[in-house]
């Protein structure tokens, strides 16, 4: 770097401190931006990199006692001005000529600075990505990052319910043609996601994982509630007045046995115990909701039995209490 431009930048601004900032202040303030900005985190980042490299390069000169006390009497004396470096203009007190000295003799960075190779990053800012440097130490060249695992990458899928029940394999093509199978857990709920280990982007230390957000489909009778399943089931109206015993769909295909108790109002739910979802930490219920089936259309016989019903129940108002439970 040639050393006008020492005059021309503005470090404290670009650590974001104060001209009168404490030692402590700056290696805070540095420490904060070389963890946003560092080429580990941000690959390919040609915007991150550079400020990574302007904040090295501040911190380079205010962490040094000398160095800034330096960097301050440059700016003091011309602040932003450009001075002739180079030809004539050096014999004859330019540039060059009246700070060269600050510089060790022409050297092109700033004393301490590390530039963008490597880590990037002092000695005592090594714990900011896990330590472990090794090589030939900072000073020597031989500073290196710790290695890093690859970035995960993301992708989603559906399914049937019926395959987020039982589990199922699917396969995701890649754009070069690559196809990833990824296999689907029985009962796995919708939202969830399955890790495929090492089909992320490559890393250093090995590439990163796979990230599936699994999206289950609905289904027309079950429905999933945690690791219950919930549905509705129709009856007449002698079975629920009298009581029952009913067949009832489960989600192995077969059919479980249900006793509706007499008197069974619409709207009540009946558990059977271990008939839900069955994952590895146990079996969810299965929930039977009741709803009386109203017939639409009935024959002379059935509509005489209806109000010889209705004339036997006459003294039962199931509305009389409304008026009561109204009031305000």
């Amino acid at each position: 770097m040639a050393s006008q431009d020492w005059a021309e930048k503005d470090f404290y601004k670009i650590l974001g401190v104060s001209k009168d900032a404490s030692d402590a202040d700056i290696k805070k303030a540095y420490r904060k931006l070389a963890r946003k900005h560092h080429p580990d985190t941000n690959s390919g980042d040609a915007a991150s990199e550079k400020t990574f490299k302007d904040v090295s390069e501040a911190y380079s000169v205010l962490s040094s006692k000398e160095d800034r006390e330096q960097y301050d009497a440059i700016r003091a004396m011309g602040g932003g001005a450009r001075f002739t470096a180079g030809g004539a203009g050096q014999g004859a007190g330019g540039f060059e000529d009246v700070f060269g000295d600050l510089f060790g003799g022409g050297r092109t960075a700033p004393r301490g600075n590390p530039g963008f190779g490597g880590s990037g990053l002092p000695p005592e800012f090594a714990d900011l990505f896990g330590g472990g440097f090794g090589g030939g130490g900072f000073g020597g060249g031989g500073f290196q990052p710790t290695p890093t695992k690859g970035a995960d990458r993301t992708a989603s899928t559906s399914i049937s319910f019926g395959g987020a029940i039982k589990g199922t394999k699917i396969g995701l093509r890649e754009p070069n043609g690559e196809v990833i199978d990824v296999r689907i857990p029985a009962g796995i709920k919708d939202g969830q996601k399955v890790r495929v280990k090492g089909k992320g982007h490559p890393g250093s230390a090995g590439a990163g994982d796979l990230m599936v957000t699994v999206k289950v489909k609905p289904h027309d009778f079950f429905v999933r509630d945690g690791d219950n399943i919930r549905v509705h089931v129709p009856v007449t109206f002698p079975e629920a007045a009298l009581g029952a015993d009913i067949s009832v769909p489960t989600l192995t295909g077969d059919t479980v046995r249900v006793r509706v108790p007499a008197g069974t109002p619409p709207g009540r739910t009946l558990r059977v115990k271990g008939a839900g979802v069955r994952t590895k930490k146990g079996d969810g219920d299965l929930l039977v909701t009741i709803d009386v089936a109203v017939p639409q259309k009935l024959n002379k016989e059935a509509e005489e039995a209806v109000r010889a019903f209705a004339a036997a129940t006459a003294d039962g108002d199931p509305r009389g209490a409304l008026k009561d439970k109204a009031k305000l």
